[in-house]
């Protein structure tokens, strides 16, 4: 049995089968864009719901060899990850044969989700964005009192000027979403502003500088941060799984060589 399963392993991580499964996945991704197109949709009815239902039990079919893969069982389910792709094609079964065909089509959608857990570096990069939201807390409080501090500011300098982007504390903060996004903030806020008040560049300036440049790489910095941090775990994860692997090897070695010398010491009595 574990010289099976570590056939089914090493065919599970080959390369030629993992770009197999993305393929599956991107090929089902285009069926379900395809079907939003009724005209499509209503004439090749047939061949939809025969791709899908092929689709499914290939999926099937993968997550059992996954499964069966995995040194000991349990630690399939010991990664979220397998848990979504567990979950999701289950759940696929389980429309199919209630036909509930609104439910059914958006789990079809979900499935393209599958590309993330299948790409290491997808999964590396939505790993560190989870990770992410403990520390998004804060930097989202120093956000927001630099957004009140210059959306007050706005308020007060350009209220008279320009109301109906600084004319009360709720334009004032739409505004600065709209200049820190970078979107058309010189021509259609800044420069209408500037040709009444010439210093007001120093205001638009200074919140870019702080509001996007500043903010926004610190927030860039710890998601790059915490990609590096679930890289060296996912490494040390590997190393100790090929150790795990290599001790159980080492462990079958020993137990297949005391019966050997069992075997022979018997044999040696007999003569």
């Amino acid at each position: 049995m574990s010289e099976f399963r570590s056939k089914v392993h090493t065919f599970v991580e080959h390369r030629l089968f993992q770009a197999t499964i993305i393929i599956l996945i991107l090929f089902n991704a285009v069926i379900v864009g395809l079907e939003t197109y009724p005209t499509i949709y209503q004439e090749y009815r047939s061949f939809f719901w025969s791709a899908d239902t092929l689709l499914l039990w290939i999926f099937t079919i993968e997550i059992a060899l996954r499964m069966i893969a995995a040194k000991p069982f349990t630690s399939f389910f010991k990664s979220s990850w397998n848990w979504f792709d567990f979950i999701i094609v289950s759940a696929g079964h389980i429309f199919v044969g209630a036909h509930f065909v609104t439910v059914l089509r958006i789990l079809r959608v979900l499935r393209v989700f599958r590309a993330i857990s299948v790409i290491p570096s997808l999964r590396r990069l939505v790993d560190a964005l989870l990770r992410t939201i403990p520390s998004l807390g804060n930097i989202m409080l120093l956000m927001g009192i630099v957004f009140y501090i210059f959306a007050v500011i706005g308020t007060m300098l350009f209220q008279t000027v320009s109301p109906e982007y600084f004319g009360n504390l709720q334009l004032s903060l739409l505004t600065l979403f709209q200049v820190v996004t970078l979107e058309s903030w010189a021509s259609d806020v800044m420069r209408p502003i500037f040709e009444e008040i010439w210093w007001s560049w120093i205001y638009f300036v200074s919140f870019v500088l702080v509001g996007t440049f500043v903010v926004f790489n610190l927030f860039i910095g710890v998601i790059v941060s915490n990609v590096e941090k679930s890289e060296g775990e996912e490494k040390e994860q590997e190393n100790t799984r090929r150790s795990d692997e290599q001790m159980a090897e080492i462990r079958s070695l020993r137990t297949e060589i005391e019966e050997m010398k069992t075997m022979i010491q018997e044999q040696g009595q007999k003569k």
